[in-house]
């Protein structure tokens, strides 16, 4: 079963990431590309995962979280 994405807004930060995040820095344009990309990828997504079962953690938190590794050289899962 395919998870869904749910933001946790704060969980231990009073301060949000948005506000961390400089309005101009390159991750924020780099962010909309990818989120389009991710967003034309759902439908192919929901066709392979299955119906029943345990929700996963949704494959566009994966694929983000290794982009990050890659743009940052981040050596570990």
């Amino acid at each position: 079963m395919r998870g869904q994405e749910n933001p946790q807004s704060s969980m231990f930060s009073y301060v949000s990431l948005e506000h961390r995040v400089p309005a101009d820095h390159p991750l924020r344009r780099l962010r909309l590309l990818v989120d389009g990309i991710l967003a034309n990828m759902s439908t192919m997504f929901d066709e392979r995962y299955s119906h029943t079962g345990r929700p996963s953690i949704p494959p566009e938190h994966l694929l983000r979280a290794l982009l990050l590794q890659i743009l940052f050289t981040v050596r570990s899962e």
